[in-house]
Parts: C-alpha cells; structure tokens; sequence
C-alpha cells in the first residue's frame, strides 16, 4: 500500500473580516454587472425576464449598489489592524516593487523569472487595489446624480452617465485580469484559498510573500519551513 499523502501545511493569510468584505464586494459587483446590462444594450433584454423586468432591474442594481459600499467598513469594523496594513502598504512602494514587475512580466510570458521579496501585499495587489478604488470612486461619485438627477443640474447627470460607463469598463477590465491572475494563473492560484477561507499554502506563501512570512515567523505565528520540527506543528 502507497502511504497516505499528508495534506499540505496552511497558514492563515487573511482575517474573517477581510474574506466577508471580499465575498460581498465580489457579488455585489456581479450583481450590478448583470442588472446592468439589459439597460445598456437591448442584446441583453432577454435578462429582463430572468430579473422581473425593467423596474425591478432597476430596483437590483440600486440595492447592490448600496451592498457595494458596505465590504470596506465591514474590513474597517472587524479587521481594522489589516484595513490600516492595506492602507499603509498603498502608499508605500520601494525598489522591490519595481522590481517585482520586472520578474513578473517575464514569468507572465513564459520565461524564466525570480521570486522578489515581498510584504504582505506584492506590488501588483497594490495596483490592483488602486484601479479598484479609482474605478469605485468614478462610479459610486457618477451614480449618485444619476439615481437623484433632480439634486444636480442636467448637465452634471448628462456627463455623469458618460463616467458611469466609463468606470464599468474600466472596473470590469480590472476584474477580468484579477480574476485571471488569482484563478487561472498557475503561480499565483494557490493564493485564491485566502480569499475564500483565509489561508494559504505555508510554502507558497513563503515564496511569494518572504518578507511578510519571515516576519510571522520571528513572532512565532508561522513555522520556519527550513526547521523540519516546527513544520508538524504550526500553521494550521
């Protein structure tokens, strides 16, 4: 008999606060992409009967419009150490951070690349983060005068239209290539398990994250892979 393979060390990535708040984002901006749609381009009318027609697709997208706001204070409220990390690592870009997109668009392409060392964050989760909240701000700031237009001139709702379009498309190319790179992408898929149960394989996460997981491993939270003995222990 083969003997039976052990389940591979986890270590814990994310809090509870921040999986909820990515969940909700995730599915609130789903929900506003497909209610969306039947009222852009009459391809998608069809859509109109799945939701209950016109109205109650209007009613959808303005309650997960609302839904969409609310992940960032669920993360505020119930992580706040990791919200101010997040906020603090935004704004806090070094040499490694150049370099790491060097070595990323080679390993992008098929060619031989190598691990830089990286925080808790890597540098394209900060760009990722930054597209996100100025596509967040371009659509929540246009959506407002078009859901109350008698607040705002006709012509403030006019141009607010135009940005509404614009930050959907732009938000949605975002979304495309993060899904692409936390999903589909072999050397950074592992990763997707934090965003669903907060952990993620210890070694991945060592070879991804060095500086942040040598950190953990100094305060005692993380096992020292190197160190055979505290691997059978910690982590989990």
């Amino acid at each position: 008999m083969s003997k039976q393979q052990k389940p591979e060390l986890q270590v814990r990535r994310f809090s509870k606060g921040f999986v909820w708040a990515h969940a909700i984002n995730a599915i609130s901006f789903l929900a506003l992409y497909i209610t969306a749609l039947p009222m852009y381009t009459e391809w998608f009318d069809w859509l109109y009967v799945v939701l209950g027609g016109p109205e109650m697709a209007r009613l959808l997208h303005r309650i997960f419009a609302v839904t969409f706001i609310l992940p960032t204070f669920i993360w505020l409220i119930f992580d706040p150490k990791g919200f101010k990390l997040w906020l603090k690592e935004l704004i806090t870009w070094k040499k490694r951070d150049i370099q790491f997109f060097a070595e990323f668009t080679k390993e992008l392409f098929g060619f031989k690349s190598k691990h830089v060392k990286q925080t808790f964050f890597n540098a394209g989760e900060k760009i990722n983060s930054i597209l996100q909240i100025l596509t967040a701000i371009i659509i929540l700031g246009s959506g407002f005068p078009m859901w109350f237009p008698d607040l705002f001139p006709s012509a403030v709702v006019q141009w607010a239209y135009l940005f509404h379009n614009i930050g959907f498309g732009l938000a949605a190319a975002v979304v495309v290539g993060h899904i692409y790179l936390s999903v589909i992408h072999k050397n950074s898929r592992p990763g997707f398990t934090g965003v669903v149960t907060g952990k993620v394989p210890a070694r991945w996460a060592k070879e991804h994250y060095a500086e942040w997981y040598e950190e953990e491993v100094k305060k005692g939270n993380f096992p020292d892979l190197d160190d055979p003995k505290q691997n059978k222990k910690k982590g989990a």
